[in-house]
């Protein structure tokens, strides 16, 4: 039983637990810490809007214990909003002074565009939990209303009409993706993780289409249409086998001949002559060029190979102890599923310093093949669906409640997301220098070092709980303390580190993300490194 607390709002509901106000004052300490540096009327506007989404997210709480949200949404977690609301905000904010510092106005517009889109998708999501809502909250509706009247007036005064209808669009694209795949995806997200994951989905669609139809003028580096092209393609041949076998039976060997064929008529009809408009050269030969460029390449690439052998080998470990084991409900510790995230900070560790640009491509081609082998497993697509299902249902916990399994996805999208997201324009002057010089590693340390010793330690030697949750207050100093031996790792080992005297706010990141990975109850493999991101970058 969690320690109760009064009402954040004087209608009628179960009272916020401890955990979710501790949450939500982790959120505004991170709110409030990018407030005072960035200091301008857009950050006021993630104030506003951090405000109306900490009484929305009671709204949207209740909704869940009371089964009446629109969707069936995983039930184990809280909703979230708050936390994934001020996501794309914070991140539009922090890129926006990145760029303007650098004297990159269109990317400096570019920030102030992601920030405007993450507002117009959380006021959404507010405002459809309040609409489902009865009785009708009014004090919650007046709090969320006039939050709303403020951002709608500063944004109407600082979007251009092209913008404006750049944020319409992708507000009018999340919109149908969450009609669509959240009802083909029951218990796979909670309303948090479905504004977070749909509407970065969202952005990367309308993006995708805007620089489609002005090829002639936008001149992008490739492997960000790579990536773009890549994310679309895969969510569109999800959308489309899963409208296709509602009406045939996907287990059969017609059914997963089809879809092996209709794959490659989609990778090769598609995706790739999209990819050649966006790139003007074939996408196999640039592939295969870019790939094998240098020598360096070549070395990572066979020292990547014996990691996914050593992954798939521990796979196949663990399932052989589960075989000859007596209880065939056998799951795997949260030590030996812990065994991945240090394979993969071995992974990324040589990339960031060595090849930055192949890490991207290669995380890239990692999520099309961890999403194509989810679709084979849901679909038990012959031969290897069933295979799939029988291993990986070792490794389930709470968080994989849905048809699909995901968390090994967000593990990869925690990781590379830092990578994706650097705005590199506005870095070619020089290297990241402060804090910002550890961006690329956020990943690295918020999940693979942070959230993984925190994980283990408090999981194996831990005492002293945090109020209302499971982890304990050894896992998380074990968390911060693992981190800063990280971070002193990555000044002796990458020279293009130089953190400037920046190591308090270093160590007020670090500690703000352990403490958020304690309280919150969201897929922390996702959350926690946008966060470190955010405030790294600031």
């Amino acid at each position: 039983m969690t320690r109760k607390c009064p009402p954040a709002a004087p209608e009628s509901g179960a009272p916020l637990s401890g955990t979710v106000l501790a949450e939500a004052a982790v959120v505004f300490a991170v709110v409030v810490s990018i407030h005072a540096t960035v200091w301008d009327r857009y950050s006021w506007c993630a104030v506003a809007l951090a405000v109306q989404a900490f009484y929305v997210q009671y709204k949207w709480d209740r909704l869940l214990q009371q089964g009446n949200a629109v969707f069936q949404f995983r039930m184990s977690a809280n909703s979230g909003l708050l936390p994934a609301s001020m996501v794309m905000p914070l991140l539009g904010l922090v890129m926006k002074e990145r760029c303007q510092a650098s004297g990159n106005a269109h990317f400096e517009r570019f920030g102030i565009v992601v920030a405007a889109t993450g507002l117009a998708v959380a006021l959404f999501s507010s405002v459809l939990a309040l609409g489902i809502t009865r009785p009708v909250p009014t004090n919650t509706c007046a709090i969320s209303g006039l939050a709303g009247g403020v951002i709608i007036y500063i944004m109407k005064h600082s979007l251009s009409v092209g913008e404006v209808i750049e944020v319409l669009e992708v507000l009018l694209i999340f919109v149908y993706l969450n009609m669509i795949l959240l009802y083909l995806m029951p218990r796979c997200f909670t309303p948090g993780e479905a504004l977070l994951v749909l509407g970065g989905i969202s952005f990367v669609l309308n993006q995708l289409i805007k620089r489609s139809l002005t090829v002639v003028e936008s001149q992008g580096d490739p492997v960000d249409f790579f990536l773009l092209v890549v994310v679309v393609g895969m969510v569109l041949m999800g959308i489309f086998f899963s409208t296709l076998f509602v009406f045939m039976d996907s287990g059969t060997w017609a059914s997963s001949i089809f879809f092996h064929l209709m794959t490659c008529v989609l990778g090769l009809g598609v995706v790739l002559p999209w990819l050649h408009w966006l790139i003007h050269r074939n996408p196999l030969l640039w592939l295969l060029q870019f790939l094998f460029q240098t020598e360096t390449r070549l070395y990572l690439l066979a020292y990547w190979s014996l990691l996914a052998t050593l992954a798939c080998l521990v796979v196949l470990y663990q399932n052989a102890k589960r075989s000859s084991s007596e209880s065939k409900k056998h799951q795997a510790p949260t030590i030996t599923r812990k065994y991945f995230h240090f394979i993969v900070v071995a992974t990324y560790i040589p990339g960031i310093i060595f090849d930055r640009p192949l890490l991207y491509v290669a995380a890239t081609v990692c999520l099309a093949v961890f999403i194509f082998l989810e679709y084979v497993r849901y679909f038990r697509i012959k031969p290897l669906g069933h295979t799939l299902r029988g291993l990986l249902s070792l490794f389930l916990d709470e968080r994989d409640s849905g048809p699909l399994i995901l968390t090994h996805i967000y593990l990869l999208l925690g990781m590379s997301l830092p990578i994706w997201l650097i705005p590199r324009p506005c870095t070619q002057k020089g290297s990241l220098g402060g804090a910002r010089a550890l961006v690329p590693y956020a990943g690295v340390l918020a999940v693979g070092v942070g959230d993984t010793m925190a994980s283990i330690f408090g999981s194996t030697m831990g005492e002293i709980h945090w109020p209302g949750t499971k982890k304990t207050f050894e896992g998380t100093m074990t968390s911060i303390f693992a981190q800063i031996i990280s971070v002193a790792l990555i000044l002796i080992f990458d020279s293009g580190v130089d953190l400037n005297y920046s190591y308090v706010w270093i160590l007020g990141s670090i500690s703000m993300v352990s403490l958020l990975e304690a309280y919150t109850t969201q897929i922390d493999n996702l959350l926690l490194p946008l966060y470190l991101l955010i405030l790294l970058m600031a």
